[in-house]
């Protein structure tokens, strides 16, 4: 195998897995629902205390 061809055969692979992982997390959404966002994490602010 030449090089050209390794290299379209690892790009084919690429598209193939891609397609493949695309399909999986529809399959996912649909059964176990869409992936929740993490809710952003809050920052403390300092304030001054006037006691």
């Amino acid at each position: 195998m030449s090089l050209r061809g390794a290299l379209y055969s690892m790009d084919y692979l690429d598209k193939i897995l891609e397609k493949i992982r695309n399909f999986a997390r529809k399959i996912v959404e649909v059964l176990i629902g869409p992936e929740v966002e993490a809710e952003p994490e809050l920052i403390p602010i300092p304030i001054r205390d006037r006691r």
